[in-house]
């Protein structure tokens, strides 16, 4: 039986990396009979991934990594269009990566792939590190706290992108499990 293929593409956010990497992994796990996991990052992606020390747990979990050498290699956005993959989720997503998709600006492997999935009708989920306006504490590396200001302009773009055809916003790593058993568990 041919497995499916899913699309999961890595920015630079590091908030929620390592929980993301954590649940990418149970899933991995759970459906590694049915469905292959590819993993594509971005160029700030790879560097948060070095940062955070999770390169190897990548590695060692998921067959498939390519990093971003420009906006069409490794040739992602083309085989999304043609339906290579179910859906592409993006997770988690920077502020820049959610504005570029908002605004339609492709000029990154992530944000061109997006758009043109969804010019094809392929399902895009994202985990935007920026969800709602306020303070947020997140946790660097090395264990330290780091305030962050999330403004109104970056949740402006998320909601724009959740207005889009097939395009779902998530707020949690927790929320990818039920993408999964959406698409897989019937």
């Amino acid at each position: 039986m041919k497995k499916a293929k899913i699309a999961w593409g890595i920015t630079g956010a590091g908030e929620k990396i390592e929980k993301t990497v954590e649940m990418m992994k149970k899933i991995n796990e759970k459906y590694k009979d049915r469905v292959d996991i590819e993993v594509f990052i971005s160029k700030s992606g790879d560097q948060v991934i070095k940062y955070y020390g999770l390169s190897n747990e990548l590695e060692t979990n998921f067959e498939n990594i390519w990093v971003e050498i420009n906006a069409n290699s490794p040739f992602l956005a083309g085989q999304i269009q043609v339906g290579k993959y179910e859906f592409f989720l993006i997770a988690p997503t920077t502020s820049n990566t959610v504005a570029k998709i908002s605004m339609r600006m492709g000029d990154t492997l992530i944000s061109n792939a997006a758009i043109m999935g969804q010019k094809a009708d392929v399902p895009i989920y994202l985990l935007p590190a920026d969800y709602e306006e306020g303070v947020t504490i997140t946790k660097l590396p090395n264990g330290k706290d780091l305030k962050i200001s999330i403004r109104k302009e970056d949740v402006e773009h998320v909601k724009k992108l959740a207005k889009m055809y097939k395009t779902f916003i998530i707020k949690e790593p927790e929320d990818i499990k039920k993408i999964f058993a959406e698409y897989f568990d019937k």
